[in-house]
């Protein structure tokens, strides 16, 4: 009888990125175990799923609209979902605010604009924040942390952001595959 063993941690996606596949053969009452690891490079091609971005607050260096205050607000792009704060004020703004994304095949980034509300002309470009994902898909949950805003190559504050990955299910069943969780680790086996 021979078997297959998919292998891993924490699940499909273990924290270093690798899987262990490995072949059992039962020879006269004992195991022979031949395996072998697969290092997969790109997280992002596989993540599927729902991120969760908590929005705590930004730092800026300089105040962009000097007579009567910044009104600051945040625009969170990812891939072509769109989601705006509610408008904050002062150079340190505080939103607290939690938004979710639908996260499919090839997401790499979040990008955080800032920009600061004007009456009377169109808003100023207060800066931008590019966050690379692969890490959430990775631990799927980054505590609230502070990342760099810039504007024109040039760094002009901070923006504080939280992350949770929640993955969806993968679809073993598909391939003819069973699941069963033996203490945190996962065995799928098929005959051959």
């Amino acid at each position: 009888m021979t078997s297959l063993l998919f292998v891993s941690q924490k699940g499909f996606f273990p924290q270093d990125n690798s899987v262990t596949i490995a072949e059992i053969r039962e020879d006269k009452g004992s195991l022979r175990i031949i395996s072998i690891s697969c290092l997969f490079q790109n997280l992002s091609k596989m993540a599927q799923g729902t991120l969760e971005v908590l929005l705590v607050s930004a730092k800026a260096h300089e105040n962009t609209d000097f007579l009567s205050g910044m009104d600051p607000y945040a625009i969170l792009t990812c891939q072509t979902q769109e989601k705006k704060s509610g408008i904050a004020s002062g150079s340190c703004p505080q939103w607290n605010e939690t938004f979710l994304f639908t996260i499919s095949e090839g997401v790499t980034e979040l990008r955080i604009k800032i920009k600061d509300r004007d009456f009377f002309t169109a808003d100023d470009f207060v800066g931008e924040a590019i966050i690379q994902l692969e890490p959430v898909f990775a631990e799927e949950s980054i505590p609230p942390m502070s990342y760099r805003v810039v504007k024109d190559e040039t760094y002009c504050g901070e923006i504080r952001v939280g992350l949770k990955f929640t993955r969806q299910r993968s679809r073993d069943w598909e391939f003819g595959v069973e699941e069963e969780n033996l203490g945190g680790w996962k065995q799928s086996s098929l005959e051959y």
